[in-house]
């Protein structure tokens, strides 16, 4: 394989592995100065297969180093998804000496004819940074007799009940469990049942606690995938719950369905876990793939991406409380010149050149009049994706119809809209990479994710309108730091 090919699509600024498949972001945990990133690998291919942990780690999570396989199939099974966290007080007894890793995951064990496949959850631990694992001789610590799909441990110390909270994915729900030791787990409640979306096999929990912006109200959030179902167009995607925890129970303050990304590409994240107390963000990472595509993209010797990481944060809309996204601000040392845009009339189309492998959007646009306005990204001369603004409907438009290679999924090209209260005052922040296009608007209220196959990232960037006028307040287009 030429390196041409094998670099076609490959980001600038998202992780990807050198070559071969991956999918889940796993056992995301900050440590002694590095961010530790593990994901659901297959080393022997491009398509998903027995699955193994992969291993980067980062000083600020948009330049990653690749490690070495951290975590292999064994006599248990594969190695599924999970967790990470640092054994501060050594509760489990694998560090006496100082404090270190422990991976919490699923191990995956295939069915016969004879009985259905079975999922435990086991445990490694490392006392060199996660440079190398040794998995807990008692493995598996956890198992269920009748539940199939049991899996995903997303793991945090409680401080108030002084215990290890588990999240688990059991099939239409999620279980949590306790434990004082990382090894000995006692249940204490199921969530799920006539909450949500259940259109598709609950995957990857994450239960975190968030400040509301700009007051002392805290909030609990439930993060929920939902797997690929072929009746609907959606394929994968990702919901969310909010809510109280009491360190047994998650009590949700709706039943609502309330989506944490309208894109396509936003899969399985969670969040890193041991982030300082002094820096205090909540970071999330996601896949950016969709299941019903993600093993035919266009991709040659490697597959898949990880998003931007973000930080979230609660916001309060009305009497409703809504995740908001954020790109992290160490992003911003990866872009230099800017050009600045202040009090611009658009009636018609505004264009702004270009040649680059990623460039860094932020608008704040009024609506004088137009019916429609918004962003084509000139990929190519031919290339482009649309982000349109429809004020009759209401609604954020992205349509990828013509951003490239789109012929491997009939779902690809469909639509993707959100519904907004109004398109009066739009902030938008928009990223683009060599294969994605990542969209937040009104300081992260929304988030549309996209991959995008264009044979080149951005020649140009036009603003334009339809029947009528906008103005753009402020803003700028960045290009990257060479």
């Amino acid at each position: 394989m030429t390196v041409d090919l094998l670099e076609k699509y490959r980001p600038k600024l998202h992780f990807a592995p050198k070559q071969n498949w991956m999918n889940d972001p796993n056992g995301m945990v900050y440590f002694e100065g590095e961010y530790h990133l593990f994901y659901q690998y297959y080393p022997n291919g491009t398509t998903w297969g027995p699955m193994h942990w992969g291993h980067a780690v980062s000083k600020d999570m948009i330049s990653w180093e690749e490690l070495d396989i951290a975590l292999y199939p064994d006599e248990h099974g594969t190695i599924f998804s999970g967790s990470a966290v640092v054994d501060w007080n050594n509760t489990s007894g694998f560090f006496p000496d100082a404090p270190g890793l422990v991976a919490i995951f699923t191990h995956h064990l295939d069915g016969t004819e004879e009985k259905p496949s079975v999922q435990t959850q086991s445990l490694a631990f490392s006392h060199d940074k996660g440079r190398t694992w040794t998995k807990y001789e008692g493995n598996p610590v956890l198992g269920h007799e009748t539940k199939v799909d049991f899996r995903d441990p997303k793991v945090f110390w409680h401080k108030e009940t002084e215990k290890w909270i588990m999240s688990l994915a059991t099939g239409q729900t999620i279980t949590f469990y306790s434990s004082t030791n990382l090894i000995d787990w006692k249940f204490e409640s199921e969530f799920g049942e006539g909450m949500g979306s259940h259109d598709g096999v609950w995957e990857c929990p994450d239960l975190f606690k968030l400040k509301v912006e700009g007051s002392n109200e805290e909030k609990w959030v439930l993060i929920v995938s939902i797997g690929d179902n072929p009746e609907f167009d959606q394929g994968s995607f990702t919901q969310y719950f909010t809510g109280s925890f009491d360190g047994s129970t998650f009590t949700a303050d709706h039943d609502s369905i309330k989506l944490l990304d309208f894109g396509k590409d936003n899969y399985a994240g969670v969040s890193f876990s041991d982030i300082p107390e002094e820096d205090g963000r909540r970071i999330y990472l996601g896949w950016m793939s969709n299941w019903r595509y993600a093993n035919q993209v266009p991709t040659e010797g490697w597959r898949s991406q990880m998003t931007l990481p973000r930080e979230l944060t609660v916001r309060k809309v009305g009497q409703d409380y809504k995740v908001v996204q954020k790109l992290v601000k160490e992003l911003n040392s990866y872009f230099s010149k800017k050009e600045d845009i202040h009090d611009v009339i658009v009636d018609g189309t505004k264009t702004f050149k270009m040649d680059e492998s990623n460039v860094d959007l932020d608008l704040n646009i009024e609506r004088v009049d137009a019916e429609q306005f918004g962003i084509t990204l000139h990929h190519t001369e031919e290339q482009h994706t649309t982000i349109t603004f429809d004020q009759e409907k209401n609604a954020l438009v992205v349509d990828r119809k013509n951003s490239g290679a789109i012929d491997f999924s009939d779902m690809f090209s469909l639509d993707q809209e959100v519904k907004l209260e109004n398109i009066d005052d739009i902030q938008l922040r928009l990223v683009v990479d060599s294969s994605s296009v990542e969209l937040l608007v009104n300081e992260g209220e929304y988030s549309v994710t996209s991959l995008v196959y264009p044979d080149k990232a951005c020649e140009g960037i036009s603003v334009f309108t339809s029947n009528g006028a906008i103005k753009v307040t402020n803003g700028y287009v960045s290009s990257p730091s060479k």
